[in-house]
């Protein structure tokens, strides 16, 4: 990089960071509800900006342009699936979790089920936290940061030092507001990165675009075929009507690092228009980080390491002052995300763990004391662990893979939680015992099978499990903790952008199916 992209990157990176502090130094004496909830103050703009940020991070950046060099457009099903999701969400789960005053997801599980459903799962989530979303966020971050001609032990620490600023000190207040400041630049420095990287295939963009198209067909195949070499990674249709929607209902709907976004929102409806602007981004989040892999493909085909794919291209492709922005993008997107994810960890260790276990009747200040104190031990923890992720391959499908171990778990309790008044606390005990061993024994045995295929089996049979046992206590009558679903009418304005988005995702997929 040149003079002006560190200055840039460096000018950047202190905005961020002052905000951060100054936001934690103005909330210093806030109480439990404003540090982990942001004291239900967030507007829909904010709401779907968090969303967006705290997603996009270098598991987009440079782990679905790693995917997108290897295999193409088919790994786009992540995000505009994902954007389906998120329509089903605002209209059915936000509104349950806001009408019971669910502030944490192990929150639901002692209301719906016991504590021991809710404490075994909330030392699941800590761990999964911990040991595959902060450690590979840091890693992927790390990859690009040492193009810089930092170390990768250098870059970690960096990371570590950014993202503390925010996570530590303002609770979520900070963490949300420092990430709609960092959309902005996120999306500019994402459609840098696209443009740059294409444009000059050809004599523009849209000419190196149906270059592209014409020339590497394959790439933008939304649908596999089943003779394609990476079909085991992306199962054709299995990634509109399969087990992707296990994964995309876990990690919108029932995500604390997401999902606190919109339980910090003022009230249902503002909720509710944050969660589908943030459905709207997803559709175009392809062009951000897919087609900058297609258009790598061209470039270096023959790459040992696919995760090299984004570095190289901030490094060959972009010019002067474009550099330091997207340098920035992705710091700012590893940093969004990494404080998300630690200030989640921190709220369920906090407020389902150490306040249930240990001190049930702690004070306000003494909770939001080992919030921060918690947030520092899962930062360095996912630190200590961040190199390891260079063994399992393409971190992206490492992300995938092992977090699809607990997701099938997680949707079944609650949409049986939700959807069916005879689930049980003994099923639901068991559904949670059961579910990492069933995930690792089915992989195990079966390593053939798409791990997409395996969340929907794993989700199917965990499913069986939930009936058959609480059949046998509630046959003829209702679990005395079911809940009530709220029913009430929607905007009509909410109505439409569902119906329009629904209707986008059909042209895409006829499209490049």
């Amino acid at each position: 990089m040149q003079t002006v992209d560190y200055i840039l990157f460096v000018l950047f990176g202190v905005l961020v960071v002052g905000i951060g502090l100054w936001i934690g130094y103005r909330r210093r004496s806030q109480d439990a509800h404003g540090f982990f909830l942001a004291g239900n103050s967030l507007p829909w703009w904010a709401v779907g900006g968090a969303l967006i940020a705290s997603n996009i991070s270098a598991e987009q950046f440079i782990g679905m342009t790693s995917a997108g060099y290897t295999v193409g457009m088919a790994v786009a099903s992540y995000e505009l699936m994902a954007s389906a999701s998120l329509v089903f969400i605002a209209f059915l789960l936000i509104p349950f979790f806001l009408k019971h005053q669910i502030y944490t997801m192990p929150q639901f599980l002692a209301l719906r089920y016991n504590h021991h459903v809710k404490t075994g799962l909330a030392f699941y989530w800590v761990l999964l936290f911990v040991g595959v979303n902060i450690s590979s966020v840091l890693y992927l971050g790390s990859l690009a940061i040492e193009k810089m001609g930092i170390s990768k032990e250098g870059a970690i620490i960096f990371l570590i030092l950014y993202s503390s600023a925010t996570s530590i000190l303002g609770g979520l207040t900070a963490v949300v507001w420092t990430e709609v400041i960092q959309l902005l630049i996120l999306v500019l420095g994402g459609l840098a990165a696209a443009y740059f990287s294409t444009t000059n295939i050809q004599n523009g963009f849209w000419s190196s675009l149906s270059f592209l198209s014409q020339n590497y067909a394959s790439h933008f195949d939304l649908i596999l075929s089943p003779d394609h070499p990476r079909y085991n990674e992306f199962p054709g249709w299995g990634m509109v009507l399969g087990g992707i929607w296990i994964a995309n209902l876990y990690y919108w709907g029932m995500n604390q690092y997401i999902i606190q976004r919109a339980l910090g929102a003022k009230n249902l409806y503002e909720a509710q228009k944050g969660i589908l602007f943030a459905a709207w981004v997803k559709l175009f989040m392809p062009i951000l980080v897919v087609l900058p892999g297609i258009a790598m493909f061209h470039h270096e085909p023959n790459l040992i390491n696919p995760d090299d794919a984004y570095p190289i291209l901030m490094e060959r492709f972009l010019p002067v002052g474009i550099k330091g922005l997207a340098f920035a993008a992705l710091t700012a997107a590893v940093g969004s995300s990494i404080s998300a994810m630690v200030n989640s960890a921190s709220t369920i260790f906090t407020l389902d763990i150490y306040k249930v276990l240990f001190r049930p009747h702690a004070e306000q200040q003494e909770l939001v004391k080992i919030g921060k104190i918690a947030s520092a031990v899962a930062l360095f923890s996912g630190a200590i662990l961040a190199p390891s992720i260079s063994f399992f391959g393409q971190a992206f499908l490492y992300i995938q893979k092992y977090t699809g171990f607990l997701s099938p778990a997680v949707v079944v309790l609650f949409l049986f939680g939700m959807l069916w008044k005879k689930a049980t606390a003994f099923a639901a005990n068991v559904v949670v015992l059961i579910a990492i061993p069933f995930s690792f024994i089915l992989d195990y045995l079966f390593p053939e099978i798409p791990f997409i295929h395996q969340m929907g089996i794993s989700f199917l049979c965990l499913s069986a499990v939930m009936v058959s046992l609480s059949l046998l206590k509630n046959k003829y009558q209702e679990d005395p903790k079911a809940l009530n679903l709220p029913f009430s009418s929607l905007p009509l304005s909410l109505i439409v952008q569902a119906v329009a988005i629904g209707c986008v995702l059909t042209i895409l997929y006829g499209f490049l199916s």
